[in-house]
C-alpha cells in the first residue's frame, strides 16, 4: 500500500535526514514509525525539509527537478560508490566459483525519479493521475542509477528489474528507462512487473488469475526467489527506495535509496 506524505508524515521526518545503507538481514534498520503519542512532525515544515533535501527547483518547463548538488544527490553518490565496490568484488568471486551473479533494481524512485509528480499532487497518490504520469515516459533518472545499471552489466552481472508497476505500464517503463540510459536487459525475461490478471506460477501462494493478495514483500521477495531458485542466479545486490523492496531475503546485499516522499508497506 502506498501512503501519502500526510498519512506518514511522522515516519518520513526521520527518513529525510538521508539514505540508509544496510546489509542482508537488517532490512528494518533505520525504519521509523508514526505510532507515537507526541505531536507529529508539522507537514508544512516537512515539505520544506524535503525541498531542501532534494534541492528542488522548477526548470524552464515548470518541471520539478532535484539538484545534482543536493544532500539527496550526495547520499546517492555514497551509496553508488559502495555498491560499485561491492558489485566488483562479488562478481569476481561469483565468476571464480562458476556462479551466475545478478543485481535487481526497483524502478520507481530507484531508477526513475517521481519528484515532479509528488510536488504537483502535494504528496498524495491517485491511481489515474499516477498512471497518466508513468505513461508519459519522461521521468528523469535518479542520479547515478542508470550508470550503476550499466556498470553492473560491464562486470558480467545479469541485470533484472523488480517493480510494482503494472504489466500495462511495461511499454512506458521500457521507453523511459531507455531515455535515461538504463538500456540493459529491458525484455520481459528480465523486467518483472505486476500482472494481476495472469500472475506467474511462482507467486501461487498469494496470487492466482484474477485474485491478487500478495503484499509488496511477498511479490518482490517471491520474484527474487524465482530469479535465484528457478533461473539459477545469485543476487549479489538488490536496490530499492522502500524497505518493502528489500525485505524477505534472496539477496546477498540490499541498498536502500533515499525517498522521503511516500511509503509503500
Amino acid at each position: 500500500m502506498r501512503k501519502s506524505l500526510k498519512a506518514a508524515a511522522a515516519g518520513a521526518a526521520c527518513v529525510v535526514a538521508g539514505a540508509a545503507l544496510y546489509g542482508a538481514g537488517a532490512a528494518t534498520a533505520g525504519q521509523s514509525t508514526a505510532n507515537s503519542t507526541h505531536e507529529p512532525y508539522n507537514i508544512g515544515l516537512l515539505v520544506k525539509d524535503i525541498d531542501t533535501y532534494y534541492g528542488t527547483t522548477a526548470d524552464s518547463h515548470g518541471v520539478y527537478q532535484a539538484s545534482p548538488d543536493s544532500p539527496y544527490a550526495k547520499d546517492l553518490a555514497r551509496i553508488d560508490a559502495d555498491a560499485r565496490t561491492a558489485i566488483d568484488k562479488a562478481a569476481r568471486k561469483a565468476h571464480h566459483r562458476g556462479e551466475k551473479p545478478a543485481v535487481v533494481f526497483d524502478i520507481d524512485d530507484t531508477l526513475l525519479l517521481s519528484l515532479d509528480y509528488e510536488k504537483r499532487y502535494n504528496y498524495t497518490y491517485n491511481g489515474t493521475t499516477w498512471a497518466d504520469y508513468v505513461n508519459r515516459a519522461d521521468r528523469p533518472a535518479v542520479f547515478g542509477s542508470p550508470e550503476l545499471v550499466r556498470y553492473a552489466a560491464s562486470r558480467g552481472v545479469e541485470v533484472f528489474y523488480n517493480s510494482g508497476l503494472s504489466e500495462a505500464q511495461r511499454t512506458a517503463a521500457v521507453a523511459n528507462l531507455r531515455k535515461v540510459g538504463a538500456d540493459v536487459n529491458l525484455d520481459a525475461d528480465h523486467m518483472f512487473l505486476k500482472d494481476k490478471a495472469a500472475p506467474p506460477a511462482y507467486l501461487k501462494d498469494c496470487a492466482t488469475p484474477g485474485t491478487w493478495t500478495c503484499t509488496t514483500v511477498q511479490y518482490k521477495a517471491g520474484t527474487r526467489r524465482h530469479i535465484e531458485k528457478d533461473l539459477g542466479y545469485d543476487i549479489i545486490a538488490d536496490f530499492g527506495d522502500q524497505y518493502s523492496d528489500l525485505d524477505g531475503g534472496y539477496a546477498d546485499r540490499t541498498y536502500k535509496l533515499p525517498n522521503p516522499t511516500y511509503f509503500v508497506s
